[in-house]
């Protein structure tokens, strides 16, 4: 037996998670197809006339032409190659120059959903309809003239999505990745809903004080934070959306949002300067955990110590997305939390970075 560890990671089978996947702000789909490659396939998404988003297979089985390349037409879209048009419920319902129109001639529709200032896409490998109990929740704030819009970016990820749900759980890349030093870490899962409740010291989105983030996952690719820190002084509060659609087995879109409070008795000037600001900082913390995506390897079996966070029981928590919903086990359905006394401080080398000094100057500013 070798006295070296051996990283071991099995072939990822060509299945995707069960369960709502954000598609970014509603306002960016209209009555313009849009092609969406995701799944390992493609889709057309696009709104009728009644303002509805639907979203069906991309391609038309008739001559395997590109449908977002064809025509709205009331709640249909007709394909610009041949004409033939497919209703909302994926049924062709015209074909100009057919007599009688083909059985078979049906693609798939897919759930939608239009929340929070967000377009969702319901996927289910085994065809179900969605699950009406983990829906994601309502954000009241939404909408709220004290609060921010959605300020969303978009970024490919070429790698397996479990990279980035690992991170749940990963209470030990705080102060390294991030200089932020986690001084109470705690992870809760039940049902389809994980939770990690951290409060820490972050230089960059708290100052002086302690920032405080409860992370929730409603599902295997949704997840808001509720996030507490300061800038200039000011209390800050916030909203963070991160979310992402499997365009492969082996990457992602990853759509990660913010949202702030505004503050009252500010100039709006003002005001929306420390948004920008705040949304920047938090962006920059975000974007590093992406540059460790883009070169680590998989680890199925990796080798942790008693002040690592709960990794396995993350991952089987996860893995009941990826099996048919009559063998998801029912372990889950009594709520199991899990805490990490260890301590983890920022590495000297990670405050002495350039870029986390350039942070740290544009919070001052």
């Amino acid at each position: 037996m070798s006295k070296y560890a051996k990283i071991e990671a099995a072939p990822v089978e060509e299945r995707y998670a069960r369960g709502w996947h954000c598609l970014g702000k509603a306002e960016d789909y209209t009555s313009k197809p849009v092609s969406l490659n995701y799944f390992g396939t493609k889709l057309v998404a696009y709104r009728g006339t009644d303002n509805h988003l639907i979203v069906l297979d991309g391609y038309c089985p008739h001559m395997g032409a590109d449908l977002s390349q064809g025509y709205v037409e009331g709640n249909s879209i007709r394909c610009a190659m041949h004409a033939w048009r497919w209703g909302e419920d994926g049924v062709c319902d015209d074909i100009p120059y057919a007599k009688k129109i083909p059985a078979k001639a049906c693609i798939k529709p897919w759930p939608t959903l239009e929340r929070n200032g967000l377009a969702y896409v319901y996927h289910d490998p085994e065809n179900n309809l969605p699950i009406q109990d983990q829906l994601p929740p309502v954000i009241e704030e939404c909408g709220d003239p004290g609060w921010s819009d959605w300020e969303v970016v978009l970024i490919p990820i070429e790698t397996n999505c479990r990279e980035l749900v690992d991170n749940m759980a990963d209470k030990a890349h705080f102060g390294p990745v991030h200089a932020s030093a986690a001084l109470k870490f705690e992870n809760t899962f039940h049902k389809h809903i994980a939770v990690q409740h951290m409060e820490g010291k972050s230089p960059r989105l708290a100052g002086d004080s302690i920032l405080t983030t409860t992370a929730t996952y409603y599902g295997p690719a949704y997840m808001i934070t509720e996030m507490s820190g300061e800038m200039n002084g000011v209390p800050v509060h916030s909203k963070l959306l991160v979310s992402h659609i499997p365009t492969s087995t082996e990457s992602f879109d990853l759509r990660f949002g913010v949202m702030v409070k505004l503050f009252p008795g500010m100039s709006k000037e003002d005001s929306d300067a420390m948004v920008k600001g705040y949304v920047e900082l938090t962006q920059q913390a975000f974007f590093e955990d992406v540059a460790f995506w883009h070169t680590k390897v998989r680890v199925d079996n990796p080798v942790l110590c008693d002040g690592d966070g709960p990794i396995h029981r993350l991952r089987q928590w996860y893995n009941q997305f990826y099996v048919d919903i009559a063998d998801v086990p029912d372990v889950w359905n009594e709520a199991r939390t899990y805490q990490v006394d260890a301590f983890n401080p920022i590495p000297e080398q990670k405050l002495a970075e350039p870029v986390v000094q350039q942070q740290e100057e544009t919070a001052e500013a």
